[in-house]
């Protein structure tokens, strides 16, 4: 028998401590309950996990979640755990005696939530199929499954033997990011019966949103520490495309004094579930990492991500980003690009196995790196969500680039590639521009040129800037089969011979390197900052002391059961018990995320901290 609403909302409150459902949930919850099929696309923080969570405790039986990471499993599973739902997981990690046992509870019906890897899951296939009662399959990052994807994984090509295996077991795919391509595929790959798909809104109104044309290192790990100057001692992601920049990028921080972890392909098993572990439990501030970081990893108080380099599709870079704020209170992203990034992700595309595609996709990046209009409303727009106002919550929306007649300083770099004949790159043009006798310079004479020089009175940063502009206005292409040199294009020609004028975008000026005294004033104030839908408005209250002894007792109940803190509670649940100050049990259980099992767990030591401001 299909649960009611009222059953659904009590199961909700009960459990997750949530007294409504995010847009489509119900609807999502109720289409499974039914027995359908169905492929969801929520943005990270959005409420997948609960669309198959909630129907795993209305069914009868297990729901078997297929997840690409153990980490990942391991995080979900202390989260249900803490919340009072019976889950396990069954992975390489944990001894075959303990496997054994979570066989035999799942033998009794004693496991609602079973996750397993994809490899797991065809091993487990005879056990599940004779020995266990499935209700439903979640297949969780589910873009994994196509080769279209941006996290392709060989391993999930072969779930579709789940519908040979089990006809009649509803199953539900679940995602962050695809765009058409890859949601057909998924659909096609596992053989969903009619399946209805639930596409939500992609909107995080919480997230800023922040892009920066810079190449130089220095540049980029001023404006990193500023950012995180701003957030105190708030937990931060930073994206490398390479390993070795995200081992220069957590040197640099440690230099500082900022405790950094490294995850990357290149280091062991161990290695990277110590990092993810040190940063899940707050023991690193900051991970640096390779995109293979973070994929699902449900730490709700991440308050900022960089990208220290341009992605290399808006799917990657949507899904990295929703690690952040994931509690829905302020949380702030930062992109880095520069034409070095273009280059490299340009061959990367070309030497793909799915050239077109990528380019294409890569294409789309740019423009909303190279945005003068909303990004919101580019990222919407993506995803099939036009957005029909600006968001003024991005870099574009709060201060407009700057236009200015930028003819004759065009004319002046296009007269420098012309004179070396076309045979130079940006970093050389920039060095003829700024008069500086380099060796490639010297070696080539170019400081013999009439061009040598005329720049000298703007800065590199600023020449670096100017040149991307060029690129992107089509004034410059350049050259990928011929050692990256500039060609003048058409258009260039016609400035530089003066039969039309080109606009620039002044550069936006450096963040100073934050003093002591500005630290201090900034930490902690993103909270509160920009308005959210789903959180309280904090200001004060998330500076207070009240604040700071909520934050303390969580972290000791976290330390006595073996929990990263956000398990116990969120911080925008801390936000809310700081601002309403609640002094009995019934006043507590009205807040967001505090349900029944954690009131009962630990609602009477968080009232004695809440009464010692009395």
């Amino acid at each position: 028998m299909t649960p009611t609403s009222a059953q659904l909302h009590a199961l909700l409150r009960r459990h997750f401590g949530y007294d409504t459902f995010r847009p489509q949930q119900e609807e999502i919850i109720g289409h499974v309950l039914a027995g359908g099929d169905a492929l969801v696309l929520m943005p990270t923080g959005g409420g997948k996990s609960i669309c198959y969570q909630l129907p795993a405790m209305a069914l009868e039986g297990t729901t078997v979640v297929v997840s690409p990471l153990i980490s990942l499993m391991r995080d979900q599973v202390e989260g249900l755990r803490a919340a009072g739902i019976a889950a396990a997981a069954l992975n390489s990690a944990a001894s075959e005696a303990d496997n054994i046992a979570t066989r035999r509870d799942v033998m009794a019906g004693r496991v609602k939530l079973l996750y397993v890897s994809p490899e797991r899951l065809l091993l487990e296939l005879p056990f599940l199929r004779h020995s266990a009662r499935v209700s439903l399959f979640a297949i969780d990052e589910a873009h994994c499954i196509s080769a279209w994807g941006h996290d392709f994984r060989p391993e999930y090509t072969q779930l579709g033997i789940l519908r040979e295996e089990f006809p009649e077991v509803p199953t539900m795919a679940l995602t962050a990011t695809a765009d058409k391509v890859t949601r057909h595929d998924i659909l096609r790959q596992l053989a969903l019966r009619e399946p209805r798909v639930f596409v939500s809104s992609f909107d995080r109104p919480n997230l800023s949103l922040c892009v920066q044309r810079l190449g130089q290192k220095r540049d980029k790990m001023r404006e990193i520490l500023a950012l995180i100057a701003r957030h105190g001692s708030d937990s931060g992601i930073v994206y490398t495309l390479s390993r070795k920049t995200a081992e220069a990028v957590a040197d640099e921080l440690r230099s500082h004094r900022i405790a950094a972890a490294v995850y990357h392909a290149g280091l062991t098993a161990e290695e990277r579930d110590r990092a993810q572990d040190d940063f899940v439990n707050d023991r690193v501030q900051v991970v640096c990492a390779t995109v293979a970081f973070g994929m699902g990893i449900n730490k709700s108080n991440v308050r900022f991500v960089v990208h220290y380099n341009l992605p290399k599709s808006i799917e990657s870079f949507y899904q990295e980003i929703g690690r952040a704020g994931r509690d829905g209170l302020a949380a702030e992203t930062l992109l880095f690009y520069s034409a070095a990034d273009l280059i490299q992700l340009e061959r990367f595309a070309r030497d793909s196995g799915q050239s077109d595609i990528n380019a294409e996709r890569l294409a789309r990046m740019r423009e909303y790196a190279e945005a003068t209009v909303c990004r919101r409303r580019i990222l919407l727009n993506y995803f099939g969500e036009p957005a029909q106002s600006d968001c003024c919550n991005c870099d574009v929306c709060s201060a407009p680039p700057e236009r200015f007649d930028g003819t004759v300083l065009v004319q002046k770099a296009l007269s420098a590639i012309a004179r070396a004949d076309e045979r130079i790159g940006m970093a050389t043009c920039i060095d003829i521009l700024r008069g500086m006798y380099t060796a490639d310079v010297k070696s080539r004479r170019y400081d013999q040129l009439r061009t040598f020089g005329v720049g000298r009175d703007v800065s590199k940063r600023d020449w670096d800037d100017y040149m991307l502009q060029m690129l992107h206005l089509g004034y410059v292409e350049i050259a990928y089969d011929d050692a990256n040199r500039l060609r003048l294009t058409a258009a260039g020609r016609d400035v530089l011979f003066g039969r039309a004028t080109a606009t620039l975008s002044r550069p936006r000026p450096i963040e100073p390197k934050p003093t002591k005294a500005a630290k201090a004033k900034e930490a902690r104030a993103a909270y509160g900052r920009m308005a959210s839908p789903f959180a309280p408005q904090a200001g004060a209250v998330a500076e207070s002391a009240l604040m700071e002894r909520l934050r303390a007792l969580r972290k000791q109940l976290a330390d006595e059961q073996g929990f990263p803190a956000y398990v116990i509670f969120s911080d925008r649940t801390l936000l809310a018990m700081a601002e309403a100050k609640p002094r009995t049990l019934a006043q507590m259980a009205l807040l967001p995320g505090v349900g029944d099992y954690k009131l009962r767990k630990y609602g009477e030591r968080f009232l004695r901290a809440v009464a010692q401001d009395d």
